[in-house]
C-alpha cells in the first residue's frame, strides 16, 4: 500500500492538464505503469486520484455488496458516476477530463494533496475554504476519530 505525503500547489493549463509535482510523482512511481482512476469525491467538491491497485482493492470490496439491494445498487451507481482511467503523460502531466474539471471547479490554481493512498485534486480556493471551515472542529474530530484507545490503541 502506498503512503503518500504532501500537499502541493500547481497550475492547470487551458486544456485541463496539470503537471504532477515532482515529489509526488516520485512517490507515485511504483503505480505509474498500471495507471490511475480519477473520480468525484463523495464528501467534498474535489477529485480523487486512485492508483489502480488501490482502486481495484476498493472495487473488490464493493463487488461483495448485494446488487439486489436498491440502496447498494444506488450507492454503486453514484460512487462510480463519472469515473475515468487516466495516466501521466511522458512529461508528468495529468489531463483532467472536462466534466470532472467542472465538478471540482478547477480552472487554473490547483492544490494536490495526499490522502494516505490516494491524491485529492482541488481548486485552490475551494481547498483553502475547506481547510478553514474545518479548522475549528478539527480538535473535536481528532479526539472522536483517533482518541478511542480502547478499540485499537492508535493514540
Amino acid at each position: 500500500m502506498l503512503n503518500l505525503i504532501g500537499t502541493y500547489e500547481c497550475k492547470a493549463d487551458a486544456k485541463g492538464r496539470l503537471m504532477m509535482p515532482s515529489p509526488l510523482k516520485k512517490q507515485l512511481a511504483p503505480a505509474m505503469a498500471n495507471g490511475f482512476v480519477i473520480k468525484r469525491a463523495v464528501f467534498q467538491p474535489c477529485l480523487e486520484l486512485y492508483p489502480m491497485e488501490q482502486w481495484n482493492m476498493l472495487m473488490e470490496k464493493m463487488g461483495k455488496l448485494n446488487r439486489f439491494s436498491r440502496k447498494n445498487n444506488d450507492f454503486i451507481r453514484r460512487f462510480t458516476a463519472g469515473v475515468k482511467t487516466v495516466e501521466l503523460d511522458a512529461t508528468g502531466r495529468l489531463l483532467i477530463p472536462k466534466d470532472l474539471q467542472a465538478f471540482a471547479g478547477i480552472t487554473k490554481e490547483v492544490v494536490v494533496s495526499s490522502a494516505i493512498d490516494i491524491v485529492e485534486i482541488w481548486d485552490k480556493s475551494k481547498y483553502e475554504e475547506a481547510i478553514e471551515d474545518a479548522a475549528g472542529d478539527f480538535a473535536d474530530l481528532a479526539e472522536e476519530v483517533m482518541g478511542d484507545t480502547d478499540s485499537d490503541g492508535i493514540s
